[in-house]
């Protein structure tokens, strides 16, 4: 079987997560494609589309959540994310056997004590339909429903891991961090079809092929938050390629996708937090050293803001005001810091629209 190195992996995951070049595709097609996108902060989505896509405007994104195309909800790894809304019809109860589990913490056990779930389920879908509500408002309700719980406003964050709920279009806006009410609404009213009953692991083990592999069964079970996949790969075998790492592991794609050559020119791209082609993998070094994923992890847990020179994480960027504050983990040639520059340069109009912006390298 054919061994790819690691560079062949790096410049393939960034061709197929449209990073080595900027595609003219509209901004729905490329959410079908990257199956999910993170969005527990309102403006990171932006700018993974942004680094993506060709002439990309807030309001290619916005109007799709305004319209109902692309659906903001609790979905893979139990975090926020958004997905076109046909795909959401299959997604969510594929991944919400791991989304529920988030009820054991002691955060929502504290909150829901003797309640019964099921009446939990059934309060909070009366209460919805129909209607969107504040996250805040239905939480008061609840409570009414609900007097002996000592945290009201935590029954209805605990619907979310219970019944198909998206956020309004409001929540995803660019700057919605600014909206501390989010709403909420049922899954199918707001997306004006049902929601699957049964899980389709085969279609998420496919689609997430296509996106982000080869890949492990590994990898894939840490980017969805899904178990039990070794099963699903052995029963697709047959319609997957396999590949083995550079350490020998088994790596499976689907038949049609493209393999990169491992020294095909890369620009530089500036990424969101928890961006996909970051967190996408159990092994994250196609992307990210070791060493440099540790630094991110004693710096925000799970995700900055990152910069890729050569394909691979090469620091760190933040808005300070109107300021690209950009941090180097590793020394810049003078035409990887021209390179950085630029591409922050353009990044500028995109984070502080209608101001005058600057960059700086911190090189401390």
């Amino acid at each position: 079987m054919t061994t790819l190195s690691l560079r062949t992996l790096n410049r393939t995951l960034l061709l197929r997560q449209m990073l080595t070049e900027r595609v003219d595709m509209p901004a729905a097609d490329l959410v079908r494609h990257l199956v999910a996108v993170q969005g527990q902060e309102p403006n990171w989505p932006y700018v993974g589309l942004w680094t993506r896509l060709a002439g990309f405007r807030h309001d290619d994104l916005g109007a799709l959540l305004r319209d109902r195309t692309v659906v903001r909800s609790t979905m893979i790894r139990r975090t926020v994310h958004l997905a076109a809304a046909e795909d959401f019809r299959w997604l969510h109860p594929t991944v919400a056997p791991f989304v529920a589990s988030n009820l054991k913490a002691a955060y929502f056990q504290e909150a829901l004590g003797g309640i019964d779930l099921g009446e939990l389920a059934t309060a909070g879908t009366e209460l919805l339909t129909g209607r969107t509500l504040l996250r805040r408002d239905l939480g008061r309700m609840l409570g009414e429903r609900f007097p002996d719980s000592p945290h009201p406003g935590r029954l209805a964050q605990a619907l979310t891991a219970m019944i198909p709920l998206v956020n309004d279009a409001e929540a995803g806006a660019w700057g919605g961090w600014r909206n501390r009410y989010v709403g909420v609404a049922l899954a199918h009213e707001w997306i004006g079809a049902p929601v699957h009953t049964g899980a389709d692991p085969d279609t998420l083990v496919l689609r997430y092929l296509t996106a982000f592999g080869p890949a492990t069964v590994a990898d894939i079970q840490a980017w969805s938050g899904v178990t039990r996949l070794a099963e699903v790969v052995r029963r697709l075998r047959p319609q997957l390629r396999v590949f083995h790492n550079d350490e020998g592991a088994e790596l499976f794609d689907v038949l049609d996708a493209p393999i990169a050559e491992g020294d095909l020119p890369v620009p530089v791209r500036f990424l969101p937090a928890f961006d996909n082609v970051t967190l996408g993998h159990r092994d994250r070094r196609r992307i990210i050293s070791d060493a440099d994923r540790a630094r991110i992890t004693k710096i925000a847990s799970a995700g900055v803001p990152t910069y890729l020179v050569d394909g691979f994480t090469h620091g760190r960027w933040d808005l300070d005001g109107s300021t690209i504050r950009i941090t180097p983990w590793h020394p810049l040639s003078a035409a990887d810091e021209a390179a950085v520059r630029a591409e922050a340069e353009q990044l500028l109009p995109v984070i502080v629209p209608d101001e005058d912006g600057k960059i700086l390298i911190d090189r401390r």
